[in-house]
Parts: structure tokens; C-alpha cells; sequence
């Protein structure tokens, strides 16, 4: 093995951590004990420590030491617009309502979310560049906390202006879940066909919120996905976005596919790398 000392001693901890030697949850030596170890400065035990704590391998913590970490088994979630193998009668996929549970079933896991909670609100800028209101124009928003195998997933925001809901679509402000599914439903209730949508991938560290739903340590050096999903309606002058849903994905725990033309049938699995 080649290298600076803390990289060789880094890699020698990461062979133990991923082997099994040193579980999760176990405290690993302190750096004394591993300056004797491997007979080295006690700086170079913090860069080795430093490195491995960058790499999500372990965590320290203050006045208890540092821990071997949880290593979680990614998901891999389906962006692509297109039917999945596994359930071609959900046409689009990809991280938003029963096309998302339908692919993590089919993956052999149990998904779940809470109720969803309702609030009319005026909406902020950023939504109201995408559904192209003016800012302050009220629109309902649907959020929910979503789990896969009970480990917290996702959290899901959907925006919709609120004359919809005096056009008649109702459900949209029930704190409960719409079985058909939102697009479904608007379509039923007041003909609105969704004709495509446009996704983009942002990357940021968590808010705090983000980081005490999921999990994740406070440092920020674990970071959050968010899917921006605006979707579009057809109208007599083009496309017209109806609704935007933002997805936040913790990265630890999630992977993202987007398939195009001929590909096998089977589901990705996660990257190692």
C-alpha cells in the first residue's frame, strides 16, 4: 500500500469497517490507541479519521468518541419518462406518488407516507415562477413524509393554484391521501390533461429540519437531492404548468437512473461507486 501515512492508515480502517471487523454503532480506538497502533503522529491519525469521516464511514462525537456508521443500502429511483418493467401500466415514473411506491415494491420493499398536511398559502417566488402566477397568488400545498422499510425516505411538497379547488377539485385541501393519484384526479374533475413534465436536480446541504427528519449529521456533509418536478397541462396555447412538486433525497441513502432507448428489462441496482 502506497500513499501518506493518514491515507494508509485510512484505508486499512476502511478494510475493517467494511469487512465487518469494526461494526456499526462500535466505537472505534481512540487516537492514542491508534497512535500506537500504527506508530504513527497523532495529527496523522486525525487526517486519517478526518478522511474516513468525509467518506461517511464514521462519525465523531464530542466527549464520547468516534463511531463506526449505519451504512445504508441505496435506492435506486427511475427517472426516466417512461413505463417501468415491472408496472408498464403506470406510464411516467420517477420519485412522485404510486409510480415511486409502485417501483419500490417491485424491488422487493415496503414503502409508506404520512397524511398528507394541507395549508393554503401565498406563494413564494420560486413557486411562482414555475406555476407562472404572480408571487403572493394563494396556492395549496401538500406535504408528506415518506418511508421506505420505515427509514425515512423522502419529503414531497406539490403545489397547485387554489382556483382549482373552487373549480371544483376539492380533495386537493383534505389532509388525506387522492388514490388516483393528483394528475388522475384533475383530470376527472376538471379536465385537465397532463401532457409532460420537466425535471431538474438540485444539490444542497440540509436544513435543519431536513437533517433531524432524516437523520443525518449536523456538519452538512451529507447532502440533500431536491427533484423539481413542474408539470404541464395542455391548453389551446401550448403547454401550462399545473403543479410543481420539489423531492428532497437524503444522498446517503438514495441513487438516481435515467434510462434512454434500449436497455434490459431488469431494474438498475445501486452503484457502488
Amino acid at each position: 500500500m502506497t500513499g501518506p501515512m493518514y491515507r494508509r492508515i485510512a484505508e486499512d480502517l476502511r478494510g475493517q469497517l467494511e469487512s465487518g471487523l469494526i461494526l456499526p454503532g462500535t466505537r472505534l480506538p481512540t487516537e492514542l490507541e491508534l497512535r500506537d497502533r500504527y506508530g504513527a503522529a497523532r495529527n496523522t491519525i486525525r487526517e486519517a479519521i478526518r478522511l474516513l469521516t468525509h467518506q461517511g464511514l464514521v462519525e465523531t462525537m464530542p466527549g464520547r468518541g468516534t463511531f463506526a456508521v449505519q451504512r445504508l443500502e441505496p435506492f435506486v429511483t427511475t427517472l426516466s419518462a417512461g413505463p417501468l418493467p415491472a408496472a408498464p401500466e403506470l406510464g411516467l415514473s420517477g420519485g412522485e406518488g404510486e409510480s415511486a411506491f409502485a417501483e419500490i415494491r417491485s424491488r422487493g420493499r415496503s414503502p409508506h407516507a404520512s397524511a398528507p398536511k394541507v395549508s393554503v398559502q401565498l406563494a413564494a417566488d420560486h413557486v411562482a415562477a414555475r406555476l407562472r402566477v404572480l408571487p403572493g397568488t394563494q396556492v395549496v400545498s401538500r406535504r408528506q413524509e415518506r418511508y421506505i422499510d420505515d427509514m425515512p425516505w423522502s419529503l414531497q411538497t406539490s403545489y397547485y393554484p387554489f382556483e382549482f379547488v373552487t373549480m371544483g377539485a376539492t380533495d386537493l385541501v383534505r389532509a388525506e391521501s387522492i388514490p388516483v393519484g393528483a394528475a388522475s384526479y384533475l383530470e376527472q374533475r376538471l379536465g385537465l390533461v397532463q401532457v409532460g413534465y420537466r425535471e431538474r436536480l438540485l444539490v444542497r446541504q440540509p436544513t435543519k429540519d431536513e437533517a433531524r427528519f432524516f437523520g443525518l449529521p449536523d456538519d452538512g456533509r451529507i447532502s440533500v437531492v431536491t427533484l423539481v418536478r413542474t408539470s404541464y397541462r395542455a391548453s389551446k396555447a401550448g403547454p401550462v404548468p399545473f403543479r410543481v412538486t420539489f423531492t428532497v433525497l437524503p444522498a446517503d441513502r438514495n441513487q438516481l437512473v435515467v434510462d434512454s432507448g434500449a436497455v434490459p428489462d431488469e431494474l438498475a441496482t445501486p452503484a457502488l461507486a
